[in-house]
C-alpha cells in the first residue's frame, strides 16, 4: 500500500511538579491549553480538547503516526514548560516526570471531550491522585505508589 493512515486517539494526563497549583489563574491556564493545542498541531497529534485544573491537564489528541507516544508527551511537556517561562513566569513551574496515555476508541471521543471539559466540576468532590488511580484502574493499569508521584 503506498500510503499510510492511522486514526489513533490519546487521551493524556500529566501533572505539574508535586501537583503544585501553579495554574491557579485561569486566564493563564487557558493560554497554557491553547499553548498545548497548538504544540500538538504543530506535532501533527491533532489537538481536540485541552483542559485540566491549577495543579494538572488533560489533553485528547490524535497521534501522529511519525512520533512515538514518549517523544509526542515529552515535547508537549518541554515546549509548554517553554511556553509558560517566556510568557508568564512562575516561579518554580514544571510539569511531573511521569504520565497517562489512554486509547480512546472513535465512539468514545464525546464522552471523554465532554470528561475534560468539566474538569473543575469533577475537581470539587475528586484530587488529582484519586482521578488517576481510576484512570489506571479503568485500563487495566497497575500502580506503584512509589514511583507514580514526583
Amino acid at each position: 500500500m503506498p500510503q499510510s493512515h492511522a486514526a489513533v486517539y490519546v487521551h493524556w494526563v500529566f501533572s505539574t511538579k508535586q501537583r503544585k497549583p501553579f495554574l491557579k489563574d485561569l486566564q493563564v491556564r487557558r493560554q497554557v491549553h491553547s499553548a498545548l493545542g497548538g504544540i500538538a498541531k504543530r506535532l501533527e497529534c491533532m489537538p481536540i480538547i485541552v483542559g485540566g485544573v491549577s495543579d494538572h491537564v488533560h489533553m485528547l489528541t490524535t497521534l501522529s503516526r511519525k512520533l512515538k507516544m514518549s517523544e509526542a508527551v515529552k515535547e508537549f511537556k518541554r515546549s509548554s514548560n517553554n511556553w509558560v517561562r517566556e510568557n508568564h513566569p512562575i516561579d518554580g513551574f514544571k510539569w511531573q516526570a511521569g504520565y497517562g496515555a489512554f486509547s480512546v476508541s472513535r465512539s468514545k471521543l464525546d464522552a471523554v471531550g465532554q470528561y475534560i471539559s468539566r474538569q473543575e466540576e469533577h475537581h470539587r468532590t475528586r484530587n488529582f491522585k484519586e482521578e488517576f488511580r481510576v484512570l489506571l484502574t479503568k485500563h487495566g493499569l497497575e500502580i506503584d505508589e512509589k514511583y507514580c508521584w514526583d
